[in-house]
């Protein structure tokens, strides 16, 4: 079992940026792809972006494609979500997540295991 724990939300105007950070302890980091993902009141969970186990592959929601920017950095046991020209509609609690060891990733929350506790992002207009 990986544990995860997300920092890095707020409060932020539309058009500002903001980087979450999502630290992971417990089993090897880099044997797992990481997903963020986010969940607005009401709405379903919904997938952000991933990234390989090396970093050197990523994928993103189209929603947030060309604004967002997954990284990680294995050495630290940290996987980031920089977030910039922010939407009131990114408005929601982002969580980090470990998809299954040794794959590419996916964006579908069942094939994630571990999750953290989220983090609150908050884009007013």
């Amino acid at each position: 079992q990986v544990q995860l724990v997300e920092s890095g939300g707020g409060l932020v105007q539309a058009g500002g940026s903001l980087r979450l950070s999502c630290a992971a302890s417990g089993r090897t980091f880099s044997n797992y792809p990481m997903g963020w993902f986010r969940q607005a009141p009401g709405k379903e969970r919904e997938f952000v972006a991933v990234i390989s186990r090396s970093g050197l592959s990523t994928a993103y929601a189209a929603s947030v494609k060309g604004r967002f920017t997954i990284s990680r950095d294995n050495a630290k046991n940290t996987v980031y979500l920089q977030m910039n020209t922010l939407e009131p509609q990114d408005t929601a609690v982002y969580s980090c997540a470990t998809g299954r060891a040794f794959t590419i990733g996916s964006s579908d929350p069942a094939d994630y295991g571990s999750w953290g506790q989220g983090t609150q992002v908050t884009v007013s207009s």
